[in-house]
């Protein structure tokens, strides 16, 4: 049986979170990076909306959304048990809210909005997600979690944009929890830099940095 195909953007939080889980599943997954600027004709014949995380799977079914992606592979293994205690309510908020104020002040030039509105909106968010760190290690609970994995790469997106004024707010345990993220090996097992994909290349899998 040949692996599944994942059509993939390194610095995309979409795309990242897929990876995430895939890894943590310990999928075995062929990994082809794409240039936004230069998407394949491979990827836009099985999903046309053109977005990534796309993952094709051997039976030629095709799942288009990061958050599905992540189901689907912990589904089949959860070894670090993420999908206990999900908090979907949370994830809900960050793909709606949190992702609309991100987007209007990380590229507020392009928007012509307010930054300094919209990074206000979305600290009011992280200081939610503060208080709840103060019960939990994580926001998942105990352990990291699908919560946490879904979250990390848009707050880590957020932090990006003025590492200064995020590394001055009152918010020390979700700075923590980021660091912890962002440090750990899984991480850099994530964002590991391939080559763009060229349809004569052989497969490369997720994981395999050599």
């Amino acid at each position: 049986m040949t692996s599944p195909v994942l059509y993939t953007f390194r610095r995309c939080p979409y795309a990242m979170r897929a990876r995430l889980a895939l890894l943590s599943s310990q999928t075995d997954c062929e990994c082809r990076e794409i240039k936004l600027s230069a998407k394949p004709e491979a990827m836009l014949n099985v999903s046309p909306k053109g977005t990534v995380p796309v993952l094709v799977l051997s039976d030629d079914r095709v799942i288009d959304e990061s958050l599905d992606i992540m189901r689907w592979a912990l589904s089949h293994s959860d070894p670090g048990r993420w999908l206990e205690n999900t908090h979907y309510d949370l994830i809900e908020r960050n793909d709606t809210l949190f992702k609309h104020h991100l987007d209007l002040y990380k590229y507020a030039t392009r928007h012509q909005s307010d930054p300094h509105h919209h990074r206000h909106e979305a600290l009011k968010i992280l200081f939610d997600l503060e208080a709840r760190l103060e019960i939990s290690p994580f926001l998942n609970g105990k352990v990291f979690g699908l919560t946490d994995a879904a979250i990390a790469p848009f707050i880590r997106q957020f932090s990006a944009t003025d590492s200064a004024w995020f590394a001055a707010q009152d918010i020390p345990r979700l700075q923590k929890w980021l660091k912890n993220f962002t440090s750990s090996h899984l991480f850099e097992l994530v964002m590991h830099r391939f080559n763009p994909w060229q349809p004569d290349d052989k497969p490369v899998l997720l994981g395999n940095c050599a």
